[in-house]
């Protein structure tokens, strides 16, 4: 059925025309979205001779420095993603309040976005990427993570790669240099139902509680266990994703409630996750797709990758 799909737009063509629920500014915000992801790909591969490297000097609404790169690629995902027609409203990190679309060009989708995640990364020319994830507008801006209408992200790294869902499993999608084409890569990504790698910062292990420290303890003991940390989410989710294992950001003592953003951050990779067969599950041992937001830019902790790695975890918090 899918053989002969070769590229994103083919992929999301013929997902149009086999989806109930499908439009064709459904299939015009994705391909926007790709449009935006190969200009700032271009522009991260030059970053270190134009001037987008460095810091802009002012401070987002999660109260961190906003990078060049960062400020460069929201303006051109608002703009881009506001101006197709097929988007509503526009919820992105660098912004405090959501965005809208003009009048006469509002379509029926909110779409939330971190532009650049791993802008720690930026200087040092480590993986970096841009999360991105679409609701109906119908919804309103705080609806659960279990109703997005599609999720993904676009990695910046040795190669460039768009991997996305819609509730059909996950798939992933390469740029091809010559064609500036995603070319269908990674057909029907699946984790592992158990993994030996595992990713969480351990320079915060004394600000975890003692059960989380004693899953560390563990996993150290263990000879075929080996720790990974990037410290960019879509590069450590990525790697989950592909090999399996788990990734951790719990609560800690600095940040109870979790660092992550849940709508931003925490919905778009849960869903991946559990499209791709493995399992995500937050502070209440719950998916976070089961968390209704009380603002845009609530935090959580996060706990994903194969099913028997988080059931593992889990076990340890309960005990």
């Amino acid at each position: 059925m899918i053989k002969h799909i070769h590229t994103l737009a083919d992929y999301l063509l013929q997902e149009e025309q086999t989806a109930t629920d499908a439009s064709g500014s459904f299939f015009l915000l994705l391909t926007r979205i790709e449009v935006a992801a190969k200009r700032i790909a271009d522009k991260v591969r030059a970053v270190g001779l134009v001037d987008l490297l460095g810091k802009t000097g002012t401070i987002n609404t999660f109260g961190e420095e906003v990078q060049k790169l960062d400020e460069f690629a929201n303006q051109l995902l608002v703009d881009t993603l506001l101006t197709s027609g097929a988007v509503y409203a526009v919820v992105s990190e660098e912004m405090e309040h959501p965005v809208f679309a003009p009048p006469s060009h509002a379509g029926e989708y909110l779409v939330y976005i971190d532009p650049i995640d791993g802008s720690s990364n930026i200087d040092t020319n480590c993986p970096i990427g841009t999360i991105f994830s679409v609701y109906h507008k119908d919804g309103g801006f705080l609806q659960q993570g279990n109703r997005q209408v599609a999720s993904g992200y676009v990695m910046y790294g040795s190669s460039v790669m768009l991997v996305y869902t819609s509730g059909h499993g996950v798939q992933g999608f390469t740029l091809e240099p010559a064609s500036a084409s995603f070319v269908y890569s990674h057909r029907n990504i699946t984790l592992p139902a158990k993994g030996n790698i595992y990713s969480i910062n351990e320079a915060y292990e004394t600000l975890y509680d003692e059960r989380t420290r004693a899953y560390l303890a563990h996993l150290r003991s263990l000879a075929n266990h080996t720790a990974r940390y990037v410290g960019s989410l879509v590069a450590d989710a990525h790697r989950t994703l592909l090999k399996g294992g788990i990734f951790l950001y719990p609560p800690n003592r600095k940040q109870p409630e979790g660092k992550l953003r849940l709508m931003l951050e925490v919905n778009p990779y849960a869903l991946l996750i559990e499209q791709a067969g493995g399992k995500a599950m937050s502070g209440n041992g719950k998916s976070p797709l089961t968390i209704t937001p009380k603002t845009v830019h609530d935090r959580t902790s996060l706990v994903m990758g194969s099913k028997e790695n988080v059931n593992l975890f889990a076990d340890f918090l309960s005990a």
